[in-house]
């Protein structure tokens, strides 16, 4: 099973998920609305992420435009995937009961 990326690593690729193409500083003054991040720690992401495979990137001029590979239904599928592993012992039926049984009663902000 693939891994799921760190938290550092998804909010660029939802930001480069948003912009579909993108430079280093473009998805560092992005989510730099959000919270303050260096470019230098920006390059750093996106080149493990093409390590990865996970983002392609292509010359443009001095610089570099990344593109996603991975997509958010990908992910979504490997954070569930990893939910189901690591909080329900790999029971998708467990999970499936609990969510049942709490609709309604679930609040994220009780957490």
């Amino acid at each position: 099973m693939a891994e799921l990326p760190p938290r550092l690593e998804l909010e660029c690729l939802k930001t480069l998920w948003t912009l579909r193409e993108a430079s280093v500083r473009d998805i560092q003054q992005a989510i730099s609305t959000q919270r303050p991040l260096a470019y230098t720690t920006v390059m750093t992401i996106m080149d493990r992420l093409a390590r990865r495979g996970f983002v392609r990137r292509q010359k443009a001029g001095r610089s570099f435009v990344y593109s996603a590979i991975l997509t958010q239904d990908s992910v979504r599928k490997l954070a569930v995937q990893d939910l189901v592993e690591n909080l329900f012992d790999g029971c998708e039926e467990t999970l499936r009961s609990y969510l049942q049984q709490s609709e309604g009663a679930l609040s994220l902000n009780a957490v």
